[in-house]
Formats: C-alpha cells, structure tokens, sequence
C-alpha cells in the first residue's frame, strides 16, 4: 500500500512509515526506498552559482523535444504540489484540498501515474538564511498554523491520497518545488512527459516542450493546462530569459526585492533589453565585468550589485539536487478505482466536521 515518505535532514537515514496496515509491505518497500541512501545536499553559496546555473540552464531543461521514444508515445506523469491546494485565499482548507483534488483525478489526470509532494519542514530554511525576506509573510503564517488546522491535517491528506494509489513525498529540510523539479528532470530522462500541478508562477521555470503545467482556476472551477507556447505569448519571452528577468526585478510575492531597491533607476525595460541582447543573467554579470553593456547606471549597477543578483538567483531559481531516486513504481498507471468512494467519503467527513465545529463552536475543525 501506498505511503508517504518522511526524509530527515541528513545524516538520518530516509524513514518510511505506512499508511494502512501491512507490514510486510511496508518492510518491502523501505528496502527499495533506502536505496537512495544518504540526503544530503550541497549548500546555498555565492560560489556554486555558475555551478547551478550551468546545471539548471536557467531554471529550463534544454532538451529536444520528440513526440516518440523507441516507436512509442511518450507517457505523462503529474507531479501535484500539494500545499497550495490547503487553502481557500489565505485561509486553511481541506473543503479546498478535496474540491481541486476531485476534479484533478477525474478531469485531468484520470489513470496517469501522479506523484504528490508536500512541503518538507524547515524547507525554506535555506533560502531564508540567503535572504532572511524571502516568503517572510508565508512563513509566519504558517507557523501559526503548524501545529493547528494545516499541521494536522497533513495525516489526513496523505491517507485520502494514498488510498487512491498516489505516493506522497515531503522531504525534510526541502521545499516540494524543488523535490518536483528534481524528479521531473529524471522523467525527462526516462522518456517521460511531465505536467506540474500547482498554481505556483515559480514552475514556469521548467516549462519546455515536455513539460506543462496545468492550474487551479478558482474563478473558472476547473484545472487549465499552461504550456510553453502560452508562455511566449504572454510574455513574449521563454522561461530562461523570464528567470533573469524576475532576479533583477524581484518577486514580491516572495518577499525578493530586486534591484531598483540599491539602483532605482533600473527598471523593467532596461532589464528586457539587456536580457534579450545577452540571453541570461550570468552571461549579462559576465560581460559588464569587463566591458560596457549599456548606459552608465546600468553598468554601474550591474558591476557594483552583482552579487546581490547571484543571491536573488540562488532564492528564485528552482533546485535539481535533492536526493531521490524517481521509483519505477510510481511511473506506472494509476488504479483508480477507489477514487469516487474515497474522495466522496471524504469529502462528507468535512462536512460533518463542519457542522460539529459549528454547532459546538470549535472552529480549528472546519473544513
């Protein structure tokens, strides 16, 4: 059966813990999964940036797309980011989880292998000590939740997924974007297509010609798939240059203050332009290091906040280093057959609890 899987920060060894109850499945599968051995993972610093940066190619998977591998279609696999679907606006919700993920496994991915990751704790830990600004308002609010509503309610969402044969990861120490970005670039390699689900904007980085994202349209109540080709229409540039683009502008969203904040007269259209004549961000710090590149504040800006930019890079850009192994087992299609009877189930317990919390005025159990 199913389970989620706990990854400490090293050097423990991975934990698995089963969700239902035998255990002698449970015994097989923790065999498998401590194959992956030690999670560890390099450091945020300034001087692994090239590194990163040649290892991410900009946040993109350069990769030449073809329609068939071998003589056969390329298969799909969805990547669900959990997290963002817990919550109605700002406000904690399961009543929100079950309604996206209903519609998810019956309109969208219907039997296509899905793999769900959850935020790790301390995921952001990294980013944060890089720039203690980064998802500042989130994580406050998330810790006041914690150990309330969302906190335990995490059992529950991993049991609701696993009973319709979806396997649930949350790495501790890592952020569930980068555990996505990480086993969608393995996918990739296999041969593999990959949809994200998630509203995050951070996923737009991995669009490619086989990689999509499909997105909770609240307005609409319905998942709508983004692809490359919706991306350069919209923005008129690809994801590599959009990345370049959201370090020096920043992300407030995020809590990434760009540059304007130490050069205030650089502003959006001097960064396309630059962008669009150099291609990337490291290739634009490269050259103003020893040549002129525009007019005198952007140069001097550019020369004098370099490393303000490589740390603005190192938050936003998606990592590829965490260290799972993508599971063959999981890449399989997907037994549906539980779906309606557990999602429907579900969904009347929240209901119930609503009611409870309503009527005896306990409002940490509504839906």
């Amino acid at each position: 059966m199913l389970r989620m899987v706990e990854v400490p920060i090293p050097p423990t060894r991975i934990q698995t813990r089963p969700l239902f109850t035998s255990h002698r499945k449970a015994k097989i599968r923790t065999r498998v999964i401590s194959k992956w051995g030690n999670c560890s993972s390099p450091a945020f610093s300034s001087s692994s940036f090239s590194d990163n940066f040649c290892q991410t190619l900009g946040g993109q998977v350069k990769k030449k797309s073809l329609d068939k591998v071998q003589g056969k279609a390329k298969k799909r696999v969805f990547f669900l980011d959990v997290n963002p679907l817990c919550y109605a606006g700002s406000s904690p919700s399961l009543h929100s989880f079950g309604y996206w993920v209903d519609l998810f496994f019956n309109q969208v991915s219907l039997s296509d292998p899905v793999i769900a990751v959850l935020d790790g704790e301390r995921g952001s830990e990294q980013r944060r000590q890089l720039l203690p600004s980064y998802k500042a308002h989130r994580w406050k609010f998330s810790r006041q939740f914690s150990r309330g509503h969302v906190g335990r309610a995490h059992r529950i969402i991993t049991d609701v997924l696993g009973k319709c044969n979806v396997p649930v990861l949350r790495f501790e120490g890592h952020e569930a974007d980068d555990v996505v970005a990480t086993l969608a670039e393995q996918a990739l390699r296999k041969g593999h297509k990959v949809v994200v689900a998630s509203p995050d904007k951070d996923f737009k980085q991995l669009l490619s010609e086989d990689v999509q994202m499909v997105m909770p349209l609240a307005e609409l109540s319905r998942w709508s798939f983004y692809t490359l080709k919706h991306y350069e229409a919209q923005y008129n540039c690809d994801p590599h240059c959009d990345l370049s683009l959201r370090c020096i502008l920043g992300d407030e969203a995020d809590g990434v203050p760009g540059i304007q904040h130490v050069a205030p007269g650089f502003g959006r259209k001097t960064a396309l332009k630059l962008l669009k004549k150099h291609g990337s961000l490291e290739e634009l710090l490269s050259t103003a290091a020893v040549r002129t590149v525009g007019k005198r504040y952007a140069q001097d800006a550019l020369v004098e906040h370099a490393d303000y930019l490589r740390r603005n890079y190192q938050v936003l850009a998606l990592r590829r280093d965490v260290n799972v192994e993508l599971q063959e087992e999981w890449l399989v299609e997907r037994d549906r057959k539980n779906d309606s009877i557990v999602l429907s189930g579900f969904l009347k317990m929240l209901d119930g609890t609503k009611k409870c919390g309503q009527h005896n005025g306990h409002t940490l159990c509504k839906g």
